[in-house]
């Protein structure tokens, strides 16, 4: 492949480092199995390849390779393997862990990374009202603007070597941890005997036990040192948590450019963007993809990449009806395609193509470059289907609100998760996205899961494909009930063994797959254009054409079957499913 790639044929893995085996070194060992030959062009390890803590790799402390699951070896063999690699940047935050933020908290106004973050109080100075917990809450028209992927304002607060409290900017995911006191912790609280220090430990690490809150006990004729005891738990606590970054500071821009040339360095040739569009924030506006100032920061990323030999995928999730998706794309830059998931269920359980196709020839009329999926590391999106009200004017989604809840109903009935969007006071207001294996979303059921990739083969875009897919996964309730705040996500995430891999390669299910695959992967058609032939809503039929060589798809969605006539080295030959 070229370095400037065109997102249009291979296909690329997606998986963790570890969700085969132990380490990045089973899942190579996997691909160098004769079964992967040539399926794989591409591969998209999720971040942690790099060292983080949080959010399954999203809370990047560095961009060092983990080397508890990678090793440089690991990246030699994909390279002799010809796989290329897609890793992620994450534009908007670092973890608290992160050397710039342990800078800040170890010399406060002192450190040089002062302004690296945003702490929340100097950022909306003079434009709210200080609250009763010394956090500012924006005046009503600009916190009504901001878009929350939590409930509650976004902000975590940290504490300072000298005792003091600050909110920061926080827009994804915290954990914070309060840790038991001892009774050495309470010996410097003046007129508090051993006797009742004590006690007041056991009150307190009781509460942290049960996950109750601690600042409502009754210490009853101790409670006049409460106000001092409750200073000692939070001088105990550690946190987790993804703080954003602050890109009005140079110092982030040049730590911008030196993780673009890192992972250069490692063998990156396509860059997602994740969280771009709450990197650009304002007063008064939207804190999620403001104009003009998000595509200021994307072409000065866009010029750092150019350097780099890197291709950028901007990652976001936005109502189709808001036309996002279009706007970035005219900007030239290759788009995730979002959509197909969600399509492909209505598809398949209505048997009615109309949607999809509806959707495929509008990638192809406006040249759009896509990656597809169906199933990844995320949740199957659902919000990004719907239609939008855009100042007077209502744009239409890709399928009604009743056929988006039509998909959501189906998917939760089989056991599926869902993850919804808040506004600034703690409200749902939307849902976004719901979390299942694909192969669970559409019943279990083999022949739909295998018409559906077949189907996501034939569509204009470079296609990924999740590992768990391949092998035909299933619901993971034990993993999602355990996984705490980000916890429907893990429905989705079973590490499988290598004694998995070889057992799956025994199935029909995983072996049509990786056929399916191989085809799209290694034939010359994929390189050609694509045509979606006229026909009746309950069936598909899409050619590839590339001078003397074709790949044609038909499909009846009534009873999930299907036939592939495609040519190699001329010679024509058939699939029948």
């Amino acid at each position: 492949m070229s370095k400037d790639f065109n997102i249009s044929n291979g296909v690329m893995l997606n998986a963790y480092p570890d969700s085969i085996g132990k380490n990045l070194r089973d899942m190579v060992t996997m691909l160098q199995m004769p079964q992967f030959k040539d399926v794989f062009s591409l591969f998209y390890v999720l971040p942690t390849f790099f060292n983080s803590d949080l959010d399954r790799g999203f809370s990047v402390i560095d961009y060092n390779l983990n080397e508890d699951l990678v090793s440089k070896n690991d990246l030699k063999a994909l390279e002799k393997l010809d796989i290329q690699l897609k890793f992620d940047i994450v534009l908007n935050h670092l973890s608290v862990a992160s050397p710039q933020f342990k800078d800040l908290l170890k010399h406060g106004d002192q450190s040089k990374y002062k302004d690296f973050f945003i702490n929340w109080n100097t950022f909306w100075e003079g434009n709210g009202t200080m609250g009763d917990d010394g956090v500012i809450i924006p005046k009503e028209e600009f916190l009504n603007k901001l878009f929350m992927r939590k409930s509650g304002l976004p902000i975590l607060k940290v504490l300072f070597p000298d005792g003091t409290e600050k909110p920061y900017w926080n827009t994804f995911y915290q954990q914070i941890t309060y840790n038991k006191i001892g009774v050495e912790d309470l010996i410097k609280v003046e007129g508090l005997t051993l006797e009742k220090a004590e006690l007041i430990c056991n009150k307190v690490n009781s509460a942290i036990q049960k996950n109750e809150d601690f600042t409502t006990l009754n210490f009853e004729d101790n409670n006049h040192f409460k106000n001092e005891i409750i200073k000692i738990v939070n001088q105990k606590r550690s946190y987790l948590g993804q703080m954003d970054v602050n890109a009005k500071s140079e110092l982030v821009w040049r730590f911008y450019e030196e993780t673009l040339q890192k992972v250069s360095g490692y063998g990156c040739k396509i860059l997602r963007l994740d969280a771009f569009a709450y990197l650009h924030k304002e007063i008064g506006q939207s804190n999620f993809f403001n104009k003009p100032g998000t595509w200021e920061y994307l072409e000065r990323i866009k010029q750092i990449a150019k350097k780099n030999d890197l291709t950028l995928l901007p990652e976001i999730h936005a109502e189709y009806g808001l036309h996002l998706h279009d706007e970035v794309a005219n900007e030239g830059y290759n788009i995730y395609d979002f959509f197909l998931p969600g399509l492909m269920v209505h598809t398949l359980e209505k048997a009615n193509s109309k949607a999809l196709i509806t959707w495929a020839k509008e990638i192809i009329s406006k040249g759009y470059k896509t990656v597809n999926m169906l199933g990844c590391h995320d949740g199957i999106p659902v919000l990004d289907l719907k239609g939008k009200a855009v100042n007077s004017t209502y744009n239409k989604g890709l399928l009604e609100d009743n056929e988006i809840e039509a998909i959501m109903n189906t998917i939760m009935e089989r056991g599926g998760r869902v993850k919804n969007l808040y506004d600034p006071s703690g409200n749902k207001i939307s849902y976004y996205q719901v979390n299942a294996t694909f192969f669970s979303a559409l019943g279990e059921d083999e022949q739909k899961l295998v018409l559906a990739r077949a189907i996501q083969m034939f569509m204009p875009g470079m296609p990924q494909v999740w590992y768990l897919d391949i092998f035909a996964g299933k619901n993971d309730y034990e993993a999602a009930d355990k996984g705490g705040n980000a916890g429907h996500k893990e429905i989705n995430r079973t590490t499988l063994t290598m004694q998995d891999v070889e057992e799956g390669l025994e199935k029909p299910i995983v072996v049509n797959q990786l056929e399916l695959i191989k085809l799209r992967n290694t034939s010359k058609a994929f390189s050609g254009t694509v045509r979606i032939n006229e026909t009746s809503d309950r069936e598909i039929d899409i050619k590839w054409v590339n001078e003397n060589e074709f790949a044609h798809l038909k499909a009846n969605l009534k009873n999930h079957t299907f036939t592939i006539d495609y040519t190699e080295d001329e010679v024509v030959k058939t699939m029948t499913f």
